[in-house]
């Protein structure tokens, strides 16, 4: 996803422009409003896609190199980082469920039992969450890595 300053406003690309992909190593934007090319053109430059953007005024080009080792390595270190993201991300919300169902026994609302069952059930549920985004990360750094 990439985020756009669009009048002072985090606004993301596919609500200012129409992407589209006219040849396989090629990607054209075309804002429904000409004033946002700029902004469109700054965001691409600032993200960690390593594209440059060609701006004739009214769409945008980015033409996709062919990947080199070099940016297959880089890729795939960005899909580590976002996988740890997720990570961080999914644990965070077991602490929150867990802070929750410590609440809910201090508030006499369930029992111990019941806030230990629970803390079981998120416990799996991270669990399994956690695998599932390792393995996608796995799949997509071997996707990156075929020649």
């Amino acid at each position: 996803k990439l985020s756009v300053d669009y009048y002072g406003a985090e606004t993301p690309l596919y609500q200012l422009a129409t992407i589209s992909v006219p040849e396989p190593q090629l990607i054209a934007i075309r804002p429904f409003d000409k004033g946002s090319l700029k902004a469109i053109e700054r965001a691409i430059l600032a993200s960690e896609l390593g594209l440059t953007p060609n701006n004739d005024g009214t769409i945008i080009r980015l033409n996709i190199p062919p990947l080199t080792q070099q940016r297959r390595a880089e890729l795939q270190k960005l899909v580590h980082r976002r996988v740890e993201e997720a990570r961080v991300s999914v644990r965070n919300i077991r602490r929150s469920a867990i802070d929750d169902l410590r609440e809910f026994e201090k508030e006499k609302l369930i029992s111990e039992d019941e806030n230990k069952h629970g803390q079981d059930d998120v416990q799996k549920l991270t669990d399994k969450y956690i695998h599932e985004v390792e393995e996608a990360g796995k799949r997509k750094e071997a996707e990156i890595m075929e020649v």
